[in-house]
């Protein structure tokens, strides 16, 4: 699953809250200033690869006519393509491996910026963030389904990507997560 900027506030909860929850980490700062830190770094990460898609985007459209020419897939080239050029933006495209290069740097910028101390390995630190990041995309998932369910049967019908829509979708977004102990 592919995390979208919507989705670092509520990330970066979680995180906050599972870091919180430890016994071998002492807080330095207030939760909140640790939460804005952490999304500041996931959002960068989200960033990052979003700069990587449109960089693909914009090479695949000056191609368009060989493209269409080759009747091509273009969502194999662009995968073939965001492959190619991921190392050279930076861009982990193991979901795995990219939870934790960002719990790496989450840690990194927590440890040296005195929001939290621990005296155990980085490695029991960096589980902590890496389970909060798959635990919350199982929950996501089911969330993120449940609530297109019921946008889907509003009797006022919500346009994708209208101002009422993200709302409403906010709210009820939300409410889901709550209901799973995601928030």
């Amino acid at each position: 699953m592919k995390i979208k900027l919507q989705h670092t506030p509520y990330i970066s909860q979680k995180i906050a809250r599972d870091l919180l929850r430890c016994d071998f980490i002492e807080v330095r700062k207030d939760k909140d200033s640790i939460i804005e830190e952490i999304e500041r770094i996931i959002d960068e990460d989200i960033e990052n690869e979003n700069a990587l898609d449109e960089k693909v985007n914009k090479l695949l459209e000056k191609k368009e006519g060989d493209i269409e020419f080759y009747q091509a897939d273009y969502k194999q080239l662009f995968w073939m393509a965001k492959k190619r050029l991921a190392n050279e933006h930076g861009v982990i495209l193991s979901i795995e491996d990219r939870f934790s290069d960002i719990a790496h740097k989450i840690i990194d910028f927590l440890w040296e910026e005195d929001f939290i101390h621990f005296t155990v390995s980085d490695n029991q630190v960096k589980n902590v963030i890496v389970g909060s990041f798959e635990e919350f995309v199982k929950g996501f998932e089911d969330a993120d389904k449940s609530v297109f369910e019921k946008i889907k049967n509003y009797k006022r019908k919500l346009v994708p990507g209208s101002e009422d829509y993200q709302l409403v979708y906010n709210r009820l977004y939300e409410e889901e997560l709550g209901k799973r102990g995601l928030l």
